[in-house]
Formats: C-alpha cells, sequence, structure tokens
C-alpha cells in the first residue's frame, strides 16, 4: 500500500479537491493535486476504493475519476433525483442511493448497473454495506431501517424507527450498526436488530465515523467533535476541530497512530493524530484551506500497483432499467464478494449487451 494518502473533498460550488497528504516530523501538510469539475450543481457525496473516486450530486448524476491515471473516467446515469449516498464494497461493486428511493449496485468492472430497487418509498438517506458484503441497511424519509439481502437483491427486513433517520453505520467486525436521528445515535446489536444503548449529542448530527469496533466519533452542527465508548455510550474525548459546524469526518491508521480528518463549512480540512488507548485530546497533526463551503469527504489510499481492463461507464440511462433480480440471472457470494451467474439464455444476449454497454 506504501504512505500515499489523499484527502478528497466536495462541495456546493460543484469541484471535487483532492490534496495529497506530505508528512514530516515537524508538520503535515496536504498538497493540491488536482480539481475535478464535473459537476453542475453542488456535491452530496464522495466515496473512494482503492483506485476510482465516485461523486454524487444535485445534478443527478455519478462521476468517476481514475485516481491511478488521474483522469475522469465517466458518469453514471441511473437516478432521478439528488444522489444522497455512495459506498464502494472492496474493489468489485458500488452502491448508490438517492432522491428517487432506487438503491443501484454497479460493477466497477464494466460500470454498468447490476441491480437497481426501489429502497424507500421516500428517498434513500444513507446506506451501508456488511463487512461481508451479503448484507446492506438503508434509511429513507419513509420512517423505516431497511436489511437488504444483496446476495438475492430483495428486502430481507423492514423496521418501522418512527423518525426520519439521517445516518446507518456499521461497525467494522459488523456485529453491530448504528442509527442516527437528529442529535441521536442508537447502537443495534446485529443478533437482535434491538437497541442495546443510546448516544446523545448537542447538536444535529452530520456525520459518523467508527475509529474501531467500540470507538465511535461523531460531529454534527457544532465546532466539536466527541468520541464514544461504543458499549458505556460514555464520551472519552471531545476536542474543538473548527470556527463552523462540521460536515464530515474520516479517518486512517498511519504508523500505530490513527488519524482523524475533518471537514467543515470553514473550508478547512483538518488532521488529527489520535490515540486510541488512552484518550487524551489530540494534537493537530496539519491542515489546508479550501477556501470552499465543503459538503463531502473521502480518504483515498491506493492499491497494489497493478494494471487491471476496466471499462468506460455508458452514459445512457437505458442500461439495466429493469428490476431487479434481472431475468435468468442467479446471484451467489464467492470470497465475500457479490457476483452473478449468467444461465444460457442470458449468454446468447452477452453480445448485444457488451456492445450496448461499452
Amino acid at each position: 500500500m506504501g504512505d500515499r494518502v489523499e484527502l478528497v473533498a466536495g462541495c456546493y460550488e460543484q469541484i471535487v479537491f483532492g490534496y495529497r497528504v506530505c508528512t514530516s516530523e515537524k508538520e503535515w501538510t496536504a498538497e493540491p493535486n488536482f480539481t475535478h469539475h464535473a459537476h453542475t450543481a453542488s456535491l452530496s457525496a464522495v466515496a473512494s476504493n482503492d483506485r476510482f473516486i465516485a461523486t454524487g450530486s444535485k445534478d443527478e448524476t455519478i462521476q468517476l475519476y481514475d485516481m491511478s491515471k488521474k483522469t475522469e473516467h465517466g458518469a453514471l446515469l441511473h437516478h432521478n433525483g439528488t444522489i444522497s449516498c455512495l459506498e464502494f464494497y472492496g474493489s468489485s461493486h458500488l452502491l448508490s442511493g438517492g432522491e428517487d428511493g432506487l438503491i443501484c449496485v454497479w460493477s466497477t468492472k464494466k460500470w454498468e448497473c447490476l441491480k437497481a430497487f426501489k429502497a424507500h418509498k421516500g428517498q434513500v438517506t444513507s446506506l451501508s454495506v456488511h463487512p461481508s458484503g451479503k448484507l446492506a441497511l438503508s434509511v429513507g424519509t419513509d420512517k423505516t431501517l431497511r436489511t437488504w439481502n444483496l446476495i438475492e437483491g430483495r428486502s430481507a427486513f423492514i423496521k418501522n424507527i418512527k423518525q426520519n433517520a439521517d445516518i446507518v453505520l456499521w461497525s467494522p467486525d459488523g456485529d453491530k450498526y448504528a442509527v442516527v436521528v437528529n442529535n441521536r445515535v442508537d447502537i443495534y446489536t446485529m443478533e437482535s436488530a434491538k437497541i442495546i444503548g443510546t448516544i446523545e449529542f448537542p447538536k444535529r448530527i452530520s456525520s459518523l465515523k467508527f475509529l474501531k469496533n467500540t470507538l465511535l466519533a461523531v460531529a454534527g452542527d457544532d465546532e466539536s467533535v466527541r468520541v464514544y465508548d461504543v458499549t458505556s455510550q460514555k464520551c472519552v474525548c471531545e476536542f474543538k476541530a473548527h470556527e463552523n459546524r462540521i460536515k464530515a469526518i474520516e479517518s486512517f491508521t498511519k504508523d500505530d497512530f490513527c488519524v482523524l480528518v475533518t471537514a467543515s463549512n470553514d473550508g478547512f480540512i483538518k488532521m488529527w493524530k489520535l490515540n486510541l488507548e488512552d484518550h487524551e485530546t489530540p494534537s493537530l497533526l496539519g491542515q489546508v484551506n479550501t477556501t470552499a463551503r465543503l459538503t463531502c469527504l473521502s480518504v483515498w489510499i491506493p492499491g497494489e500497483e497493478k494494471e487491471t481492463a476496466v471499462e468506460q461507464p455508458a452514459t445512457s440511462k437505458t442500461v439495466a432499467e429493469s428490476p431487479v433480480p434481472a431475468k435468468n440471472k442467479r446471484v451467489r457470494i464467492t470470497d465475500k464478494v457479490i457476483v452473478e451467474e449468467e444461465t444460457s439464455s442470458t449468454k446468447q444476449g452477452k453480445k448485444k449487451k457488451r456492445q450496448k454497454v461499452q
């Protein structure tokens, strides 16, 4: 993997910023590396895997950027309305949720929509894929929390939560998940799907990040980040990070410590050195002023250097319009990755489909 890390942030001003993290003993700097202006409206979501950045916007498109070549890689057009959430599963799949209530599952090899299902009656506000790749959780403006069986492309469980939830997030071990409603985080256990604890935050919550399975960083409409012990729901660390509300938090591991990255409406992206054992107040490693109104953040870390054939996406909404699972296909799980097997009748039409997608 090496030491290369890039911070990627989107903003109201329609631009994606890329900054390369440069480390030294004295201070860390974030050097401007690229800007990407492919959207025609403000950005609402950004996600990354070991090669690509995907950005979602109010312009109804998902734009792709190939980080290995520093080039635009095309657009994914299937949603009607704002793209509200994006999440990669490994290097093989991208999941997207939108204002139209749809969740789409995209193959990153051919950039075609493998599945598109109506997930919520309102909009999808957040989704999270289980570490195994077998399940996904989603919340929407229909006051439900839904569990999706990604192997069969169908709903597995629906829970009414009486309020519209803003965020859903699996823990790294996949044994529990967090659901945010306004200024409250409910911690559920996967085993029983019941609430085992609740965290109360002073203001509306905008972002969550599991720093490890038992530690949760929370930020929102004030200047401070708070880190909570998930088991006791007690705040073990609190510090002022910005001069304005915090829009997004991310983290990565460097040497033997955790680096927490925060992005704010004040335009700053900041990197904080966090010790996950003693919970001391974090020290500021470095910062950069983007001078933009930031909305979303991702940390990009490259994978092993290998050239794999990746096709440009089709930019037509006609690709995979049918509800899923698609006809004549069955889905199985191999090495924790969702794959589709073709039946004999699909193979006959494979040539035609390939021409359409390329």
